[in-house]
């Protein structure tokens, strides 16, 4: 079994606790992803899990209208 490895990434785009939610529940959905949080006031989310696939991650935030990097 792999180590847990956190991602953190700089989400553009969130002005309210409804983004960051959505944001949360976007990361959430890729496999791999034990735990997601999101802050709004820095624009950051932090994800961990065992092999996620940053693209795959970077791209289900975009889904939602929020562009996003790995920071």
């Amino acid at each position: 079994m792999n180590e847990p490895t956190t991602h953190s990434l700089d989400v553009q785009g969130m002005s309210c606790s409804h983004c960051v939610r959505a944001v949360r529940e976007a990361a959430m959905t890729v496999p791999g992803v034990t735990e997601a949080t999101v802050d709004l006031e820095s624009a950051r989310a932090s994800v961990t899990g065992e092999g996620v696939d940053t693209l795959a991650l970077i791209a289900a935030i975009e889904a939602e209208g929020y562009r996003a990097r790995l920071a």
